[in-house]
């Protein structure tokens, strides 16, 4: 959708993202900005999980997991389906799991000191 820079430099004429994009943008990145839900969302972009099992596997309190949870719902960035009595969560799509992959590996490289690559 957007042209991506190249060796020869941005132009004028490429797209820009709407205000609302920008938006839509921001407020997913607010999201994602609380430790707890980052590491949900990593979690989430793996696999499908109940409340009780991503408490357990982070150690957290399971009504603060739904808590975060359902911030997270309502920011578009999990859905969720029924499995008998539980509800089980998951990344919305492969864009919301691309950008939690995309951010973790970014910053494994700023604290590890792996060489930076395009």
């Amino acid at each position: 959708m957007y042209a991506r820079d190249n060796e020869s430099g941005a132009t004028q004429s490429q797209e820009q993202p709407t205000s609302a994009q920008v938006e839509a943008a921001v407020d997913a990145f607010r999201m994602l900005s609380d430790a707890t839900r980052l590491r949900l969302m990593w979690l989430l972009s793996s696999g499908d999980y109940d409340v009780s099992s991503l408490a357990q596997a982070l150690g957290a309190a399971r009504p603060s997991v739904s808590q975060h949870l359902a911030k997270l719902r309502l920011a578009g960035l999990v859905e969720t389906r029924r499995d008998g009595r539980r509800v089980v969560y998951r990344a919305r799509d492969a864009h919301v799991r691309a950008l939690i992959h995309e951010a973790l590996f970014h910053a494994d490289h700023e604290v590890s000191g792996i060489p930076r690559h395009d």
